[in-house]
């Protein structure tokens, strides 16, 4: 038994690890990219910004499918969709067919993180859904810790194609390993809706629950603020502070490993029923290391560290933020855990492809883009929480 649930927790992971290893693996390639393809620096993060598009708006169409069909058949489709557009990624020729692949990659990679959250809802009770969350964080937490750096050494060595010929033959062992060893925990139900207009009344009962909407943006807000850091982070440590690609996933990793060990203290040693807490508490911590971001970011003071140190914060905090607004938000939806996934997963990369595109808008050649709207993230997070959810408690 114990050996079959690790087994499903690390299929799960794996899933859920396809929107961090295309995010990641390719960040060390994003300034050789604007070589390669004689793009801007806005031109080459709107690629990361489709990326996050196509995640978000495909993860409403998963959803639904899902409860009606089951969670194995979709999955089928979204990880042939991902091999697909990641050869096709691998042979763009601009970086306007790069831009519009990875909108097309994110559609399928998406249905692994919709399919894996609906089957934890399916397989546990609402309180240890937060630890298995937390689990399924400790795999796809490596995820964001060896891509970028496995990114730049596939970079120096084979060139920018091979990230994408790398990610596409992971995309053939997942399709592989759904097959052969993941088991379907939902058969289907035929009285789920599928139809377009049958969907957006199931979206909007629940967008009418003012809990679920405070977890969510709180959530996905303060997951934004990650991915401003993401989209700004190449610029800022390679071009601005001369951090070579290669040692960039190695920075990147450090921090990553802050968000895992959260997750896994969150997991393991935080209480029943102490979720709310743990949410508020790591908010108020978030808040204040993005004050001190922006601070170092206007004054320059501490260089390369007085960046590090309060985005380190910031990552961590999210490894007590997201799993447990995860399984709150989703805590009442058994019925319709794919629907629900899905609303909340398309809420969190709509905002992430908001703030991915400030930080390209605003680009100005200093770590101030990124800094502030690391602490709009931040600050809109804290508000969410007490607004929201505290006047529904």
């Amino acid at each position: 038994m114990r050996q079959q649930r690790a087994e499903l927790y690390l299929i799960l992971g794996a899933l859920t690890a396809f929107a961090p290893l295309s995010i990641d693996m390719y960040l060390p390639a994003l300034p050789t990219l604007e070589r390669a393809f004689a793009a801007s620096t806005d031109a080459v993060q709107r690629t990361l910004a489709s990326f996050f598009l196509g995640f978000a708006l495909g993860q409403a169409t998963y959803g639904p499918v899902a409860d009606r069909f089951g969670r194995k058949p979709p999955l089928y489709f979204g990880l042939g969709l991902f091999v697909a557009a990641s050869v096709g990624c691998a042979l763009a020729p601009s970086v306007e067919a790069l831009t519009v692949l990875r909108f097309v990659q994110a559609v399928g990679a998406c249905s692994g993180m919709v399919i894996a959250r609906a089957m934890v809802r399916d397989l546990f009770d609402p309180q240890d859904a937060a630890r298995v969350y937390s689990s399924l964080m400790l795999v796809t937490g490596v995820a964001p810790i060896l891509a970028p750096i496995a990114g730049g050494v596939v970079l120096a060595r084979l060139g920018w194609a091979a990230i994408f010929w790398t990610l596409a033959l992971l995309g053939v062992a997942a399709l592989v390993a759904t097959h052969l060893r993941l088991p379907e925990s939902h058969r289907g139900d035929p009285s789920q809706p599928l139809a377009l207009g049958r969907s957006l009344v199931a979206y909007g009962r629940i967008l009418r629950d003012r809990r679920f909407v405070g977890y969510a943006a709180g959530g996905g807000v303060a997951m934004a603020g990650m991915f401003a850091y993401i989209a700004g982070s190449p610029f800022v440590f390679i071009d601005l502070h001369g951090v070579a690609a290669a040692d960039y996933g190695w920075l990147f990793g450090l921090n990553a490993m802050g968000f895992v060990v959260a997750a896994q203290v969150n997991g393991r040693l935080l209480p029943r029923g102490a979720h709310d807490r743990a949410l508020r508490v790591a908010g108020l911590v978030q808040a204040a290391a993005v004050v001190l971001l922006v601070a170092m970011a206007v004054t320059g003071s501490g260089g390369l560290a007085g960046l590090v140190v309060p985005i380190f914060v910031y990552v961590a905090a999210l490894g007590f933020i997201m799993p447990n607004a995860a399984a709150l938000a989703m805590a009442p939806y058994g019925r319709a855990a794919g629907v629900a996934s899905a609303l909340l997963g398309t809420l969190q990369f709509s905002l992430a492809a908001v703030a991915s595109t400030a930080v390209g808008l605003l680009h100005d050649g200093t770590a101030l883009p990124m800094a502030a709207t690391m602490a709009t993230c931040g600050l809109l997070a804290l508000l969410a929480n007490r607004i929201l959810v505290g006047r529904a408690a």
